[in-house]
């Protein structure tokens, strides 16, 4: 062991392994994993080693399929062989609505390029499968790249490929603690104390321990998680070939062969945590005694399903534990406040998302960002409420008992609920208010009659025509929408706007007025779709900035603005200090100029000031996402329930009516306005997504050279459209292909009813071939091809008169 490494990896099971192993790759040989006790002593020695590329988010879907496909590589180059027995995989419905969930799956998968997946009747499966019984299946997927491998082998295969391009591997040496330093960090270990510039925390069930060593507390508990492994089976001594992996979605139960028995996994409702605090130190090749009786319900299932296993015994129970966060995602990626310290956490399907998860953190630590978007694994996605363990408990405990369980588009989950609530909310809810939650917070989706209770639906559920009055209030009077759930960060001192300048790609507003901006990476692609504010001087001289966006991006953007600041300037968070309500519609002027003395309704379309609004003082802008006439008015958060008294008294007259974000997502469909995560992410570039609009091309910012590359060049590939799609029943909501004839040419990437224009409406990026006006295309919506029309942007308002009357 040296004294110094660039990079220090904490924890040898398969994650670790193989962020060692991207780094060497990728250049970086000066590196080394410290283990506390021998390769895979921790999850990765029990795991079942299953490996399929089918996820629900596509993103890491295709991480899982650059696992897949690096694992023969890992094993030829590094020798070892990994036990890679690639049998083809099932995953079976077993109900009208999960059938229909499976169908719509498979459109998803060929959308992001996994094309080697097929739908299969139950009759093909059990010709797949013969140990199966088909009783109560409606069909399934099948796919080619799924099987499992040995996990002991692989997790050698990553460390000594490493170690071949250089890397240094550690065992029997635990970390001890952790100091930052100036350079980076120094890790005291039992063998002595080495420095590093940057430290990975790989380490598992230790996860916990070796975070607060760092003074962070991370999402993550381990729960235990049951296998079997049966003794042999006659009629697999019969098969000439492997049966394939078997996922049983409504039997909770996943299997693949072993030898000449089978290994049946559950994800029991009952779930089990252990250790949440960590694991012990001493831990690593021990297990805990299964129990049966707590997961009786589910051998059942598996018993029935798979009925030669009511005719052998048990050779081996496993019942050991794996970390898990909050939704069940990887925890990954730099933390802030934390320089050179970086997460490789919580991968609970270490073997299936390992490669993806080691080629993403490499590539970040070297290039200063990963090459795929990876938000959804991103540890900035949760904020500091995320560190209470009660929430942590709630939450990781709910995703382990839904691990195949059906989860609907429009169903609210109750873990780790209800935790930030807006100053209105207690009156909203006694007006109707259904819930949403963005980040930590409680936002209004619509308001209903007493007692409602909305269905899950893949299809447009039972609250549409609720969402359609809503609209309609907009449309023809006045609506009124809580914005808490807005991201506002304030920006100030003396070096404020010359950073502002640099790293938004638009113009900056002039004093009192307001601009759309985007903001890029180095590599062009996009940081965000924000909003920035200048509220003009202050009685010092001193201007005023914000920066508004969306909620749950609050710890993302704040890592970005950290990593890129200047000397004089400050930016202060303002989420949890400030609310507010937008008024939107042909009436809202009238409304809130009854609470004013001031020239609030003389304000110029992206004008913005301070104004007495009632009893408060607030800080208004005129602007609205409805592409209606509105304002957005932002109060202290304690002024919030205040507000929303006085704009509903003054608009009384107006008819004014209460809305969600359910009404306004279907508002700005009819804009063609898009919204981050779904039309603008950091995978795509603003030339994409006609953010480029937006960009003043005659100034230096961050992410130019890459833009004028896309610019000046041949352009990007696809380019974001507006699709009006022969629908009904059901809207396509986000990932659906989209078809030129037999020809797969892109894909929707939101979708939803405009209840104005009466049209089912999607955006999406379509291959520039395909683009113009009237172009006939076709869409899957919910598994069935719908005709499909690319329309002009904006159905409702083109020329946009009414948001700038």
């Amino acid at each position: 062991m040296k004294s110094h490494y660039r990079v220090v990896v904490i924890g040898g099971g398969v994650v670790g392994a193989s962020v060692l192993y991207h780094l060497a790759k990728l250049g970086w040989t000066d590196v080394c994993l410290i283990e506390r006790s021998v390769l895979t002593a921790g999850s990765s020695w029990h795991a079942a080693g299953g490996i399929h590329a089918l996820n629900a988010d596509p993103n890491i879907a295709g991480l899982q399929a650059y696992t897949i496909d690096l694992l023969s590589e890992i094993e030829a180059e590094s020798g070892q062989n990994i036990g890679l027995h690639m049998t083809g995989g099932l995953t079976m419905a077993g109900t009208p609505d999960r059938w229909e969930w499976l169908q719509s799956a498979y459109r998803t998968f060929q959308s992001i390029g996994i094309e080697d997946c097929r739908l299969v009747s139950t009759e093909e499966a059990v010709a797949l499968n013969p140990i199966m019984s088909g009783e109560g299946l409606l069909g399934g997927m099948w796919a080619d790249r799924e099987g499992y491998i040995d996990t002991t082998g692989t997790v050698h295969a990553y460390a000594g490929a490493a170690r071949k391009r250089g890397a240094e591997v550690i065992e029997r040496n635990r970390v001890l603690e952790l100091n930052q330093t100036l350079q980076g960090w120094e890790v005291v270990t039992e063998k002595g104390t080495v420095s590093c510039e940057h430290v990975v925390n790989a380490a598992g069930l230790w996860a916990k321990q070796v975070g607060r060593m760092a003074g962070i507390e991370l999402p993550v508990s381990p729960l235990n998680h049951h296998y079997l492994i049966s003794d042999t089976i006659p009629q697999l001594e019969e098969l000439d070939f492997e049966v394939p992996m078997t996922v049983d979605l409504e039997g909770f139960t996943y299997l693949r062969q072993d030898q000449k028995g089978v290994l049946l996994g559950i994800y029991e409702i009952n779930h089990q945590h252990w250790m949440m605090d960590g694991a012990p130190w001493e831990y690593g090749f021990e297990l805990q005694q299964e129990d049966p009786d707590r997961i009786e319900h589910e051998l059942t299932l598996g018993f029935n399903r798979y009925p030669c296993l009511q005719e052998v015994g048990v050779k081996t129970w496993v019942n050991g534990a794996f970390t898990f966060s909050p939704d069940g995602n990887p925890l990954v990626g730099p933390v802030r406040g934390k320089r050179g310290y970086w997460s490789a956490c919580a991968v609970m399907a270490g073997f299936l998302q390992g490669g993806g998860v080691g080629k993403s953190l490499a590539e970040w630590m070297i290039h200063g960002t990963p090459e795929a978007d990876v938000y959804g694994m991103d540890i900035a996605r949760y904020g500091i409420w995320a560190e209470n363990k009660q929430y942590i408990k709630e939450t990781t405990g709910q995703f382990y008992t839904r691990r195949f369980v059906m989860t609907y588009p429009n169903e609210q989950l109750p873990a780790g609920r209800v935790l930030k609530t807006p100053g209105a909310y207690a009156d909203m809810t006694a007006a109707g208010c259904q819930w949403g939650q963005s980040w930590d917070l409680e936002v209004p989706l619509y308001f209903a009659e007493t007692g409602f209770e909305e269905t899950p639906a893949l299809k447009r559920s039972n609250a549409f025509p609720i969402v359609a009055d809503e609209c309609r209030a907009v449309r023809e009077g006045v609506g009124l929408l809580d914005i808490s759930g807005f991201s506002r960060f304030e920006v100030t001192g003396p070096g404020a706007e010359k950073w502002l300048d640099r790293i938004m790609a638009s113009k900056l507003p002039g004093p009192g007025r307001a601009r759309l901006a985007p903001m890029l990476a180095e590599d062009g692609r996009l940081k965000g779709d924000l909003t920035v504010f200048n509220w003009g001087p202050d009685p010092d001289g001193q201007t005023t900035w914000w920066i508004m966006g969306s909620y749950y991006l609050r710890a993302w953007h704040l890592r970005w603005f950290d990593d890129h600041i200047d000397e004089g300037v400050q930016v202060r968070d303002l989420g949890d200090d400030t609310a507010g309500f937008s008024l939107s519609g042909p009436k809202s002027r009238a409304v809130i100029e009854k609470l004013t003395d001031g020239p609030v309704g003389d304000l110029p379309f992206m004008g913005c000031g301070s104004f007495d609004i009632g009893l408060l003082r607030c800080k208004v802008g005129r602007l609205s996402v409805t592409g209606e006439l509105g304002y957005e008015i932002h109060c202290r958060a304690g002024d919030h329930a205040t507000l929303r008294r006085i704009l509903l008294k003054a608009g009384a007259d107006a008819g004014i009516r209460e809305v969600g974000f359910n009404a306004l997502l279907s508002l700005r469909l009819e804009k063609s306005f898009g919204i981050w995560n779904a039309e603008f992410t950091q995978g795509y570039t603003a030339g994409m997504t006609g953010m480029d609009r937006w960009i003043d091309w005659n100034k230096d910012f961050t992410g130019k050279a890459a833009a004028l590359a896309e610019r000046d060049g041949n352009g990007p590939a696809r380019r974001l459209v507006t699709l009006e799609i022969a629908a009904d029943e059901a809207d396509a909501s986000g990932y659906e292909p989209v078809w030129a004839g037999a020809e797969k040419v892109g894909f929707v990437t939101s979708g939803g009813y405009g209840h104005t224009t009466g049209k089912s409406l999607a955006m999406a990026l379509v291959d520039v071939a395909h683009c113009a006006e009237g172009s006939d295309l076709s869409v899957h919506v919910v598994g069935v091809e719908k005709n499909a029309k690319v329309i002009a942007p904006s159905p409702y308002d083109p020329a946009g008169q009414a948001m700038r009357t």
